[in-house]
């Protein structure tokens, strides 16, 4: 059970991008477009979770007078790689997300779970916890790109939807913030739904041995 809280808690409680606000500069920069979010979300996705691979692992061996720049040369060793991947099999992909890909190397969110939970933590544990802020990531991403894609765009993943009126504010910077903050307060209003507080006597730990029951508020 703690395994699989650990896997869910990214995806909307404690979600990186919708809660924490990090990453916010990729966030509002590459969702014009649905494949541009979700290819991002991934692409950090597999940083993350190598990245707190390989931080659990040595967190024994990696001296702590400096061990912000070594987890900042193992993260960007992944980046490397992953960009590597990308400019090869997805050029184009390669190409719209430009330098945002190497900006993974100093994204909040993977530099965040490496000295908060990776490094402290044992490896299944740090695997479960960077693929979960992966997924809540790219999910808040591919969300975000999706809506500013439909329309701003009138599109999704490129294929176009018949009778859509298109507004290109969405596709513009002010789109981005607005729909960013939308989807925050969606999250907000829904994870703020408590069950109504009771009061009087009924919710009085000592309500048994009160002397003036139902006299509370004399």
């Amino acid at each position: 059970m703690s395994n699989f809280k650990e896997l869910t808690k990214g995806l909307i409680k404690e979600n990186p991008t919708l809660v924490g606000l990090l990453g916010m500069c990729p966030t509002l920069a590459i969702t014009t477009t649905a494949i541009n979010g979700i290819g991002m979300g991934l692409a950090t996705t597999f940083v993350l979770v190598c990245s707190n691979i390989a931080i659990s692992l040595l967190k024994n061996v990696i001296p702590k007078s400096v061990k912000l720049p070594c987890y900042i040369v193992i993260i960007a060793g992944f980046v490397t790689f992953i960009e590597m991947i990308m400019k090869g099999y997805l050029p184009e992909l390669y190409s719209s997300l430009g330098t945002f890909l190497s900006l993974i190397t100093v994204n909040c969110i993977i530099l965040g779970r490496a000295e908060m939970f990776a490094c402290k933590n044992k490896l299944i544990p740090s695997v479960l916890d960077g693929l979960g802020m992966g997924l809540g990531f790219t999910l808040s991403l591919t969300l975000m790109a999706s809506i500013r894609e439909i329309i701003g765009g009138g599109t999704w993943f490129g294929i176009k939807i018949p009778y859509v009126q298109s507004m290109t504010l969405f596709i513009l910077p002010a789109g981005g913030f607005f729909v960013l903050g939308c989807i925050i307060a969606l999250v907000n209003k829904l994870a703020d739904k408590k069950p109504p507080e009771k009061i009087g006597c009924s919710a009085c730990a000592n309500a048994s041995a009160c002397q003036n029951k139902g006299g509370c508020d004399k």
